[in-house]
């Protein structure tokens, strides 16, 4: 204990405050006898797929990946889960600084060194909301609560007193009394359409429905049309059951649906780190460090600079009630027994009133490190974010409870005599909730250092959705990887499958890092380090998301009742991180990279047809890429057969081919970052500048594309080709790095 209380002084010298209290790991409840017999017979093929991989491959690497799949333990992942959700814990607040307590006494309990790292940070939290609909078509002037209700039996209404009152943060403050327009999900097409009937959004107020975009997009479109202000509500429709609407229809804690008074919450920052140290590190309270004013802020783009709330379907279908104007069209339309939705604007008039309250407030990383053996200076980094905007269960502490489940794990390994080749570092972000701040922080601190020696990033942000089947996100050369370890893993649900089995029935079964919205865009977007984010399940399983009732009950009767699922998530993660650590030669393939562009440049060469531009630049740099990468993949090959040799001279060419499979992914980025987004420095993947949570390759020749389009003039012809060529040379360097040589 003395040695734990030791770590828990910050890097700033703050004494913590005593530890989380952990209850006794206990068997999870739910799943009935059928749920039982699911779980033996995971437990059952697991063996089976370990005893059968001891026999494929008898190194010792191979040894301990196969006893790291033996030792999960859906107990001790709902013992931390249920620790770690019993209070809610936004960013900032004591009760995160108590749950950054508890993870760091985990991580040190098992004798890995692990430390608090505090930064002081702008945080954005609601001093004063109100909304009243003024009087309009016969109907009374109403004022809304704006109060998610607990349930009966709740065992966390108690606690339910310290959730923050719903708001976005960073919204801007003022007052606005305005007619309401119905703008659907929010999408500048949307804002198109309503201008095509007509329909005036200048100093109007907005209502938007959440899905499809985030909301920072949406109250960005919003103040791009001209509203004066934005109320974003949760349908039904999307989020509450919508097809068993009515006296059928049921929610949480009954059904898995957001109750009506359920409100999903956000931030509406459009940038990624601490708003006052944009592309620089911010640093510990009381330390100097060079900051914005809150005039630069003001003004900034990123800023949303209007005032908007989140709303519940129920205040949603009242304000819905009250509008006049022309129908909308029938895709803008709710679910069953829903009121007739109407585009505005008016009658219906909206008071809105938010102040909030911008302040600096300290946040904490807690890490911990696994010291490498052969290799300490290349480091395998493991993470997830623990802030929340409530209690958390799935989003993020789900994928909390994973990364504690790993850290026992390796612990047990250690026991048995495994150390890592290289080096494993567990991560556990803060106010990720806000703009991905504690992770974006620390590696802009570390920024150097990580580009040098990271050899990748795997994030897993919400482990558990519900049912569903593994859902990877990562960067190609990972893919080989995902698809060996998920080999390795029963499917929770289908145990006479495997999580690879599962996985390959979608289309495709991994998917690209490309937009924002986690902690792996600061590792890959903003230095290049290959990374890697992945999940269990359907989003849309996940109706409570950002809510309330995101608490451990939730999870315990529909996200995941036996626990097996967090199990299964983290033996994929862990395997992973093992291969990675472990492998004398680094497991990427370029030769999947390669591939994955040259399909994406045949959709830009689709959409390009006719334009004035060439995709020559492109398509010669990825025959480069494909060259150099299928060059790698055979020396990788050669070296394996020498494994036994262990001279110097092939001691220091697998170092030197190490180093290729590294750094190639870091030569995909541009000191200069995209046009107007400097802070997002990959050329191949980043968030949409119109979706943050947008999927796209080649962003920035997408972008200058869809400008290149609306205005059609020679100037932005000429923008679309600069692209072009900016991402030609970015992977001619990496083609270069892989190649290993000079010209």
């Amino acid at each position: 204990m003395a040695a734990a209380a030791a770590m828990a002084t910050s890097r700033g010298g703050k004494q913590r405050q005593p530890l989380l209290q952990s209850p006794t790991p206990a068997a999870p409840n739910g799943g009935g006898a059928a749920g039982r017999r699911r779980f033996l017979a995971f437990l059952a093929v697991t063996a089976a797929l370990v005893a059968s991989y001891q026999l494929l491959e008898p190194t010792d690497s191979s040894r301990y990946r196969a006893l790291f799949l033996t030792l999960g333990s859906n107990a001790t992942a709902a013992a931390h889960l249920r620790a770690l959700t019993l209070r809610p814990h936004v960013a900032g607040t004591e009760a995160n600084a108590a749950a950054a307590r508890y993870v760091l006494h985990a991580f040190s309990s098992l004798s890995f060194p692990a430390h608090i790292t505090p930064y002081s940070v702008l945080l954005s939290y609601p001093a004063h909301r109100s909304l009243t609909l003024a009087a309009a078509r016969g109907l009374a002037a109403k004022p809304f609560s704006l109060v998610q209700e607990t349930y009966n039996g709740d065992p966390f209404a108690e606690a339910s007193a310290e959730v923050i009152p719903t708001y976005f943060a960073y919204s801007a403050s003022g007052s606005v009394a305005a007619e309401v327009v119905y703008a659907n999900y929010g999408h500048n097409e949307d804002y198109a359409y309503l201008a095509s009937r007509g329909v005036d959004v200048a100093g109007k107020v907005a209502l938007v429905r959440y899905g499809d975009i985030h909301c920072e997009d949406m109250v960005r479109n919003a103040r791009a049309a001209g509203a004066a202000a934005a109320i974003v509500y949760t349908d039904a429709k999307d989020f509450g059951g919508g097809a068993t609407r009515g006296a059928k229809r049921k929610w949480f804690p009954d059904a898995r649906w957001l109750p009506p008074t359920g409100v999903q919450v956000g931030t509406l920052y459009y940038g990624n780190g601490d708003p006052t140290t944009p592309m620089w590190p911010s640093c510990a309270a009381g330390d100097d460090c060079e900051r914005l004013s809150a005039e630069d802020l003001s003004g900034s783009e990123a800023m949303p600079g209007i005032p908007a709330l989140p709303v519940s379907a129920r205040d949603g279908d009242t304000i819905l009630k009250a509008m006049g104007g022309d129908v909308a069209p029938p895709k803008w339309q709710g679910g069953e027994d829903a009121p007739v939705y109407r585009l505005g604007p008016g009658p219906a008039v909206l008071n809105l009133t938010y102040i909030g309250n911008e302040t600096l407030a300290t946040i904490e990383n807690v890490y911990a490190v696994i010291q490498g053996k052969e290799e300490p200076d290349r480091y395998v980094i493991i993470g997830n974010h623990r802030d929340a905007w409530t209690f958390g269960a799935i989003d993020p502490n789900s994928g909390t409870a994973a990364m504690l489940e790993i850290a026992e794990r390796l612990s047990k390994l250690q026991a048995k005599g495994w150390r890592p080749r290289r080096t494993i570092i567990l991560c556990s972000w803060d106010a990720e909730e806000f703009a991905l701040i504690g992770s974006t922080e620390w590696v802009e601190e570390n920024m150097d250092t990580l580009a040098s020696r990271a050899i990748a990033y795997l994030n897993v942000d919400i482990s558990v959705f519900g049912p569903g089947g593994l859902k990877p996100r990562a960067t190609p050369q990972l893919d080989e990887l995902i698809k060996e370890a998920s080999k390795m893993v029963p499917d929770p649900d289908e145990p006479s499958q495997t999580l690879y089995d599962t996985m390959m029935r979608h289309h495709p079964p991994i998917t690209r890092v490309a937009g924002a919205g986690t902690d792996f865009a600061a590792f890959l977007q903003h230095i290049g380090v290959p990374s890697l984010d992945m999940s269990y399940g359907l989003f849309e399983e996940y109706p409570v998301y950002h809510s309330l009732y995101d608490d451990y009950v939730w999870v315990e009767r529909f996200g995941d009742p036996l626990f097996h699922r967090h199990v299964a998530v983290a033996s994929v993660w862990g395997l992973i991180a093992l291969k990675l650590a472990d492998d004398e030669i680094i497991p990427f393939n370029y030769v999947s990279y390669a591939s994955e562009l040259e399909e994406c440049t045949k959709d830009i060469a689709e959409k390009c047809k006719g334009f004035p531009v060439t995709l020559s630049p492109l398509q010669k740099s990825i025959k480069q890429l494909e060259s150099a990468a299928t060059k790698i993949h055979q020396e990788k090959l050669l070296q394996a057969e020498n494994w036994s040799l262990k001279t110097r001279q092939y001691t220091l060419k697998v170092r030197e081919i190490n180093d290729r499979l590294m750094m190639a992914e870091r030569a995909f980025t541009n000191r200069e970052g995209l046009a107007g987004r400097p802070w997002y420095k990959h050329m191949i993947y980043a968030s949409s500048d119109q979706d943050d949570w947008g999927t796209k390759a080649f962003p920035g020749i997408v972008s200058a594309m869809d400008k290149a389009k609306k205005s059609n003039t020679t100037e932005s012809w000429r923008s679309l080709q600069h692209e072009i060529y900016r991402v030609a040379r970015a992977v001619s360097k990496a083609s270069a790095v892989l190649d290993g040589g000079l010209t």
